[in-house]
């Protein structure tokens, strides 16, 4: 977390989560374009030397294609991810290793001794740029007094009424930690929306947005977004230069900026572009 960070905060190998505490959102969520001109940056270890000649371009300049069909030609990211086994996050393989800091809750401090050390600056400084936009049903991160057991949404409202466990499973999904702010007797948090991009979103539910950011990424190019997201993350990284990496190198070319939302129907928090990163 870029906020008291120390030796003793928790990062992950692969991938550092910077979290930013909101919990009001708008429904009406739009893209908006602007040409932030571009600058050429080259993927760096953590001594500072250039990382198998690769460049990468910053500040990425008309993105309404987001909105729109794909462009004709070949995706050159498409199939970039490379081929990592999923391991649980508690077990002897990684035991004793950083990961992804989970309490966010201001003050908290992990007790965990680790030399990684964090992004401290706007990734985009740093020479990340956003390959992809996703969000999960309530947060993945717990902040308490913010977003903790004590939260609540629609989803947890029905299941209290049902005498259920409002941590249950929600489809497929599983409800996260939600925000304090529902109140089923306001119309904000109640009153449905049609989602023209946003689709499956509820109004009144805790929402962690989450903007993956690579520095080996197509950014400033019309592949620069991707789904799924490694192929994003990945694309101009294989794995002969990745097993060259240490830790902190990893670090500092990739990570993840999550940002919790409480979704409201009220243009008074209108918000113009969640495309890019989060609101600052």
């Amino acid at each position: 977390m870029e906020e008291g960070s120390s030796s003793k905060a928790v990062v992950p190998l692969a991938i550092v989560t910077v979290v930013s505490v909101v919990c009001m959102c708008a429904t009406a969520i739009v893209v908006a374009t602007q040409d932030n001109g571009s600058a050429s940056v080259p993927l760096t270890t953590s001594s500072g030397s250039a990382l198998s000649g690769l460049n990468v371009i910053l500040n990425v300049g008309d993105t309404d294609f987001a909105t729109r069909a794909p462009p004709a030609g070949d995706n050159l990211c498409a199939g970039k991810k490379i081929d990592l086994p999923n391991i649980e996050c508690i077990n002897d393989a990684i035991d004793g290793k950083p990961q992804a800091g989970a309490n966010v809750t201001k003050g908290y401090k992990g007790d965990m001794e680790v030399d990684v050390e964090p992004i401290d600056k706007p990734y985009w400084q740093s020479g990340l740029c956003p390959v992809n936009v996703h969000w999960h049903l309530g947060a993945e991160h717990y902040s308490l007094g913010e977003y903790d057991e004590a939260g609540k949404g629609p989803k947890s409202a029905e299941d209290d009424h049902d005498d259920h466990d409002h941590r249950k499973l929600a489809g497929e999904a599983r409800l996260g930690y939600q925000c304090r702010h529902y109140d089923e007797n306001d119309a904000r948090f109640a009153m449905p929306y049609e989602w023209k991009h946003c689709v499956g979103m509820k109004v009144g539910e805790t929402y962690e947005v989450h903007w993956p950011h690579s520095a080996a990424g197509s950014c400033g190019t019309v592949n620069q977004y991707q789904t799924p997201f490694y192929d994003g993350v990945f694309c101009n990284l294989d794995m002969d230069t990745l097993v060259t990496l240490g830790a902190q190198d990893i670090a500092n070319n990739v990570g993840v900026q999550a940002q919790v939302f409480t979704i409201v129907n009220d243009e008074t928090y209108y918000y113009p572009d969640l495309m890019r990163g989060m609101v600052v």
